[in-house]
């Protein structure tokens, strides 16, 4: 009996000394968990996120302009600062330019609200001998003219300041706006844009033809 006390009380001394030792790993273990847990749980609350958004965020156009292009004194029809309009020439001869998203989505959508009451049949010009009885079917779409004047929220007023800078043609040199409207089915033959004098008499002047189609 005292051979067997003898032995549970040393198995106990065993186990107590194994359960110590094995106690100390866990309580390292947790401490360690609660540590990192506590850390990123600082870095997530502390985080802003408007500043990590603008270091992820490209710079727009305008400050990088800023950052290359420095400012220069200019006149009373002047720019305040450099700009930049991007285009792809698509053609020399014929000349024939590309002016990817010239005109926003929301320009767009102000210009057909603006002009959609006014839509009327397109018109021609006709030559010598033409009636609009002969000409009829040459042009079948509905349009108006619409100045930047008549635009209550100044969308064509930006657009020709554009077109101003684009051409370097200033906004005085232009004629209103001619909208037009293509329905499935519409058309307008082949023809052009300028005026022969000998077929449709004197000119005071030819033009640089913009159109925006809705």
């Amino acid at each position: 009996m005292k051979g067997g006390g003898a032995i549970r009380s040393g198995s106990g001394g065993g186990g107590g000394l194994m359960r110590t030792r094995l106690r100390l790993p866990v309580v390292l273990l947790s401490c360690s968990l609660f540590f990192l847990a506590g850390f990123f749980g600082s870095l997530l609350f502390t985080q802003d996120p408007q500043g990590e958004e603008e270091l992820e965020r490209p710079l727009s156009r305008e400050r990088l302009m800023e950052a290359v292009w420095p400012e220069m004194a200019y006149g009373d029809s002047g720019d305040p600062a450099p700009s930049l309009i991007p285009y792809q020439i698509l053609s020399w001869q014929p000349r024939a330019l590309y002016f990817p998203q010239f005109a926003t989505s929301e320009q767009c959508e102000n210009v057909v609200k603006t002009a959609k009451a006014r839509l009327r049949p397109s018109t021609l010009a006709l030559r010598k001998g033409e009636t609009e009885e002969t000409t009829k079917g040459i042009r079948t779409s509905s349009g108006t003219f619409l100045s930047a004047d008549e635009d209550p929220t100044r969308t064509l007023a930006e657009v020709e300041k554009k077109i101003a800078k684009a051409t370097m043609i200033p906004r005085s040199h232009g004629e209103p706006f001619n909208v037009l409207r293509y329905e499935i089915g519409q058309k307008y033959a082949s023809h052009y844009d300028a005026f022969d004098p000998a077929q449709y008499g004197p000119q005071k002047s030819q033009r640089f033809f913009r159109n925006i189609s809705v």
